[in-house]
Protein backbone atom coordinates (compact mmCIF):
# COMPACT_ATOMS: atom_id res chain seq x y z
CA UNK A 1 0.00 0.00 0.00
CA UNK A 2 1.15 3.79 -0.54
CA UNK A 3 2.94 5.10 2.00
CA UNK A 4 0.95 9.06 1.85
CA UNK A 5 -0.07 11.13 4.67
CA UNK A 6 -3.76 11.06 5.84
CA UNK A 7 -5.12 13.84 7.58
CA UNK A 8 -8.65 13.39 9.13
CA UNK A 9 -10.93 16.29 10.00
CA UNK A 10 -13.12 16.09 12.44
CA UNK A 11 -16.38 18.79 11.92
CA UNK A 12 -16.96 19.74 15.67
CA UNK A 13 -18.12 23.67 14.77
CA UNK A 14 -21.95 22.93 14.50
CA UNK A 15 -24.58 23.84 17.15
CA UNK A 16 -26.56 20.80 16.96
CA UNK A 17 -30.28 22.44 17.93
CA UNK A 18 -31.89 20.17 17.26
CA UNK A 19 -30.24 17.66 20.16
CA UNK A 20 -31.35 20.43 22.67
CA UNK A 21 -28.61 20.74 24.76
CA UNK A 22 -26.89 23.22 26.04
CA UNK A 23 -23.83 23.34 24.92
CA UNK A 24 -22.56 22.79 20.92
CA UNK A 25 -23.29 18.81 19.78
CA UNK A 26 -19.97 17.78 19.71
CA UNK A 27 -19.14 18.70 23.68
CA UNK A 28 -22.18 16.77 25.04
CA UNK A 29 -21.15 14.31 27.11
CA UNK A 30 -21.28 10.72 26.63
CA UNK A 31 -20.13 8.07 29.91
CA UNK A 32 -18.00 11.02 31.27
CA UNK A 33 -16.39 11.60 27.52
CA UNK A 34 -17.40 13.90 24.80
CA UNK A 35 -18.45 13.00 21.63
CA UNK A 36 -15.63 15.00 20.02
CA UNK A 37 -13.48 13.19 22.24
CA UNK A 38 -14.57 9.66 21.13
CA UNK A 39 -14.59 10.70 17.81
CA UNK A 40 -10.87 11.78 17.74
CA UNK A 41 -9.79 8.96 19.95
CA UNK A 42 -11.32 6.75 17.19
CA UNK A 43 -8.99 8.24 14.42
CA UNK A 44 -6.00 7.46 16.62
CA UNK A 45 -7.14 3.74 17.44
CA UNK A 46 -7.71 3.09 13.58
CA UNK A 47 -3.73 3.62 13.33
CA UNK A 48 -4.16 4.99 9.85
CA UNK A 49 -4.37 8.49 10.56
CA UNK A 50 -1.10 10.87 10.30
CA UNK A 51 -2.66 14.00 11.58
CA UNK A 52 -6.31 15.05 13.05
CA UNK A 53 -7.21 18.91 12.75
CA UNK A 54 -10.47 19.38 14.76
CA UNK A 55 -12.86 22.32 13.28
CA UNK A 56 -14.16 24.02 16.12
CA UNK A 57 -16.48 27.56 15.86
CA UNK A 58 -14.65 30.40 17.01
CA UNK A 59 -16.50 30.84 20.30
CA UNK A 60 -15.22 27.20 21.19
CA UNK A 61 -11.82 27.04 19.75
CA UNK A 62 -10.04 27.68 23.26
CA UNK A 63 -12.66 25.42 25.15
CA UNK A 64 -11.73 22.83 22.56
CA UNK A 65 -7.90 23.09 22.67
CA UNK A 66 -8.15 22.78 26.96
CA UNK A 67 -10.64 19.69 26.58
CA UNK A 68 -8.34 17.65 24.23
CA UNK A 69 -5.38 18.54 26.62
CA UNK A 70 -6.86 17.89 29.51
CA UNK A 71 -7.58 14.66 28.30
CA UNK A 72 -3.78 14.21 27.33
CA UNK A 73 -5.16 13.68 23.38
CA UNK A 74 -3.12 17.13 22.26
CA UNK A 75 0.29 16.05 22.51
CA UNK A 76 2.76 18.11 24.45
CA UNK A 77 6.75 17.99 23.89
CA UNK A 78 7.07 14.40 25.41
CA UNK A 79 4.46 12.92 23.27
CA UNK A 80 5.79 10.00 20.98
CA UNK A 81 6.56 10.86 17.66
CA UNK A 82 4.37 7.67 16.50
CA UNK A 83 1.33 9.75 17.65
CA UNK A 84 -0.71 11.35 15.03
CA UNK A 85 -0.48 15.39 15.38
CA UNK A 86 -3.66 16.73 16.97
CA UNK A 87 -4.73 20.80 16.62
CA UNK A 88 -7.44 23.15 16.38
CA UNK A 89 -8.62 24.80 13.33
CA UNK A 90 -11.31 27.21 13.31
CA UNK A 91 -14.62 26.53 11.39
CA UNK A 92 -16.78 28.60 9.19
CA UNK A 93 -20.44 28.93 9.57
CA UNK A 94 -21.75 26.29 7.20
CA UNK A 95 -19.99 23.04 7.45
CA UNK A 96 -18.51 23.40 3.65
CA UNK A 97 -17.07 26.36 4.85
CA UNK A 98 -15.51 24.62 7.68
CA UNK A 99 -14.50 21.56 5.74
CA UNK A 100 -12.70 24.07 3.17
CA UNK A 101 -11.25 25.97 6.40
CA UNK A 102 -9.67 22.57 7.68
CA UNK A 103 -8.21 21.60 3.69
CA UNK A 104 -6.71 24.90 3.74
CA UNK A 105 -4.81 24.24 6.98
CA UNK A 106 -3.06 20.34 5.67
CA UNK A 107 0.53 21.30 4.93
CA UNK A 108 1.05 18.61 2.65
CA UNK A 109 -0.22 18.83 -1.07
CA UNK A 110 -0.62 15.39 -1.85
CA UNK A 111 -2.09 12.91 0.35
CA UNK A 112 -5.46 11.47 1.73
CA UNK A 113 -8.11 13.58 3.91
CA UNK A 114 -11.21 11.83 6.05
CA UNK A 115 -13.84 14.21 6.62
CA UNK A 116 -16.13 12.98 9.52
CA UNK A 117 -18.20 14.28 11.80
CA UNK A 118 -17.67 14.32 15.49
CA UNK A 119 -21.72 13.57 16.07
CA UNK A 120 -20.75 9.95 14.98
CA UNK A 121 -19.09 9.54 17.99
CA UNK A 122 -18.98 5.59 17.91
CA UNK A 123 -17.84 5.21 15.12
CA UNK A 124 -15.46 1.66 15.08
CA UNK A 125 -11.75 2.25 13.93
CA UNK A 126 -11.57 -0.43 11.92
CA UNK A 127 -14.30 1.33 9.59
CA UNK A 128 -12.37 4.83 9.49
CA UNK A 129 -9.21 2.33 8.47
CA UNK A 130 -11.46 0.47 5.69
CA UNK A 131 -11.95 3.79 4.31
CA UNK A 132 -8.74 4.92 4.35
CA UNK A 133 -7.39 2.14 3.04
CA UNK A 134 -9.64 2.32 -0.31
CA UNK A 135 -8.33 5.73 -0.87
CA UNK A 136 -4.77 5.02 -0.21
CA UNK A 137 -5.62 1.83 -2.87
CA UNK A 138 -6.50 4.78 -5.42
CA UNK A 139 -9.87 5.43 -5.54
CA UNK A 140 -10.20 9.28 -5.57
CA UNK A 141 -13.60 9.34 -3.38
CA UNK A 142 -14.78 6.39 -0.81
CA UNK A 143 -18.23 6.49 1.26
CA UNK A 144 -19.11 4.00 3.71
CA UNK A 145 -22.75 2.61 3.22
CA UNK A 146 -24.81 0.47 4.71
CA UNK A 147 -28.25 -0.75 3.12
CA UNK A 148 -31.52 1.75 3.41
CA UNK A 149 -34.08 -0.44 5.25
CA UNK A 150 -37.25 1.51 4.93
CA UNK A 151 -39.58 2.07 2.15
CA UNK A 152 -38.39 5.70 0.53
CA UNK A 153 -41.43 7.97 -0.91
CA UNK A 154 -40.85 10.67 -3.69
CA UNK A 155 -42.95 13.30 -2.54
CA UNK A 156 -44.13 16.79 -3.74
CA UNK A 157 -45.74 18.46 -0.13
CA UNK A 158 -48.09 15.67 0.84
CA UNK A 159 -48.62 14.27 -2.67
CA UNK A 160 -46.37 10.72 -3.17
CA UNK A 161 -44.40 11.17 -6.54
CA UNK A 162 -43.15 7.91 -6.38
CA UNK A 163 -41.29 4.43 -4.31
CA UNK A 164 -37.47 4.31 -5.13
CA UNK A 165 -36.02 0.66 -5.49
CA UNK A 166 -34.43 0.61 -1.97
CA UNK A 167 -32.36 -2.10 -3.04
CA UNK A 168 -30.56 0.29 -5.39
CA UNK A 169 -30.30 2.88 -2.65
CA UNK A 170 -27.39 3.36 0.48
CA UNK A 171 -27.48 5.48 3.78
CA UNK A 172 -23.93 7.44 3.48
CA UNK A 173 -21.94 7.69 6.70
CA UNK A 174 -18.60 9.03 7.79
CA UNK A 175 -15.69 9.32 7.61
CA UNK A 176 -15.63 9.66 3.79
CA UNK A 177 -12.28 9.47 2.56
CA UNK A 178 -10.59 11.46 -0.06
CA UNK A 179 -7.96 12.43 -2.41
CA UNK A 180 -6.25 15.74 -1.21
CA UNK A 181 -5.92 17.06 -4.05
CA UNK A 182 -8.68 16.09 -5.98
CA UNK A 183 -10.61 17.15 -2.63
CA UNK A 184 -9.07 20.58 -2.96
CA UNK A 185 -9.67 20.85 -6.49
CA UNK A 186 -12.94 19.97 -6.41
CA UNK A 187 -13.94 22.98 -3.30
CA UNK A 188 -11.99 25.58 -5.66
CA UNK A 189 -13.80 25.04 -8.25
CA UNK A 190 -17.26 25.38 -5.99
CA UNK A 191 -16.44 28.06 -4.22
CA UNK A 192 -15.38 29.84 -7.61
CA UNK A 193 -19.09 29.57 -9.19
CA UNK A 194 -21.26 32.46 -8.05
CA UNK A 195 -23.93 30.12 -8.41
CA UNK A 196 -22.99 26.30 -8.58
CA UNK A 197 -26.92 25.03 -9.30
CA UNK A 198 -26.27 22.49 -6.23
CA UNK A 199 -25.88 22.68 -2.67
CA UNK A 200 -23.25 20.27 -1.15
CA UNK A 201 -25.00 18.02 1.41
CA UNK A 202 -21.57 16.38 2.02
CA UNK A 203 -18.12 16.17 0.60
CA UNK A 204 -18.71 12.80 -1.80
CA UNK A 205 -21.71 15.07 -3.95
CA UNK A 206 -19.46 17.75 -4.20
CA UNK A 207 -16.60 15.20 -5.85
CA UNK A 208 -19.71 13.91 -7.72
CA UNK A 209 -20.47 17.34 -9.05
CA UNK A 210 -17.07 17.73 -9.63
CA UNK A 211 -16.54 14.76 -11.99
CA UNK A 212 -14.86 11.99 -10.03
CA UNK A 213 -16.18 8.62 -9.48
CA UNK A 214 -17.26 7.65 -5.95
CA UNK A 215 -16.75 4.38 -4.42
CA UNK A 216 -18.65 2.49 -1.78
CA UNK A 217 -17.53 0.65 1.19
CA UNK A 218 -18.98 -1.18 4.00
CA UNK A 219 -20.25 0.99 6.74
CA UNK A 220 -21.24 0.24 10.24
CA UNK A 221 -24.59 0.52 12.06
CA UNK A 222 -22.67 1.79 15.13
CA UNK A 223 -21.37 4.90 12.98
CA UNK A 224 -25.04 6.33 13.41
CA UNK A 225 -24.97 9.74 13.85
CA UNK A 226 -26.15 11.59 17.18
CA UNK A 227 -28.65 14.11 16.05
CA UNK A 228 -31.71 13.87 18.05
CA UNK A 229 -32.32 12.95 21.77
CA UNK A 230 -33.67 9.65 20.74
CA UNK A 231 -30.41 8.99 18.97
CA UNK A 232 -28.38 10.65 22.58
CA UNK A 233 -30.29 8.11 24.58
CA UNK A 234 -29.33 4.86 21.90
CA UNK A 235 -26.01 5.60 22.50
CA UNK A 236 -25.99 6.03 26.09
CA UNK A 237 -27.93 2.39 26.56
CA UNK A 238 -24.88 0.94 24.11
CA UNK A 239 -22.14 2.97 25.70
CA UNK A 240 -23.65 2.04 29.46
CA UNK A 241 -24.17 -1.72 28.54
CA UNK A 242 -20.96 -2.13 26.35
CA UNK A 243 -17.65 -3.42 27.99
CA UNK A 244 -15.81 -0.09 28.94
CA UNK A 245 -12.75 -0.84 26.28
CA UNK A 246 -14.91 -0.80 23.23
CA UNK A 247 -15.68 2.75 23.43
CA UNK A 248 -13.38 4.42 26.23
CA UNK A 249 -9.94 5.31 27.11
CA UNK A 250 -8.92 4.20 30.37
CA UNK A 251 -8.37 7.45 32.60
CA UNK A 252 -11.07 7.14 35.39
CA UNK A 253 -9.40 9.83 37.37
CA UNK A 254 -9.99 11.98 34.01
CA UNK A 255 -11.90 15.77 34.78
CA UNK A 256 -15.37 15.91 34.04
CA UNK A 257 -16.32 17.77 31.05
CA UNK A 258 -18.49 20.88 30.35
CA UNK A 259 -22.27 19.36 30.61
CA UNK A 260 -21.98 16.61 32.66
CA UNK A 261 -21.97 18.64 36.28
CA UNK A 262 -23.23 21.87 35.77
CA UNK A 263 -20.63 23.59 34.07
CA UNK A 264 -21.27 25.67 31.14
CA UNK A 265 -19.03 25.56 28.27
CA UNK A 266 -18.18 28.39 26.22
CA UNK A 267 -20.40 29.09 23.63
CA UNK A 268 -23.29 27.32 25.16
CA UNK A 269 -26.07 30.05 25.05
CA UNK A 270 -24.88 31.50 21.32
CA UNK A 271 -26.04 31.13 18.00
CA UNK A 272 -24.55 30.15 15.49
CA UNK A 273 -25.71 29.22 11.78
CA UNK A 274 -24.40 25.50 11.46
CA UNK A 275 -27.03 23.55 12.67
CA UNK A 276 -25.52 19.80 11.79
Amino acid sequence: MPDRHVTALVAAAGRGTRLGARVPKAFVPLRGRTLLERSVTAMVTAEVVDEIIVLASADMEGYAADLLARRGVLPDAGASSSAPRVRIVRGGGERADSVWAGLQAIEVTQGVVLIHDAARALTPPGMIARVARAVLEGAPAVIPVLPVVDTVKRVDGARVLGTPDRSALRAVQTPQGFDLAALRAANEAYFAEVEPGFTATDDASLMEWHGAEVTCVQGDPMAFKITTPLDLKLAQTIVDEAEPTVFDVPDSAAPADAGAAGEAAPGSNSSAPETD
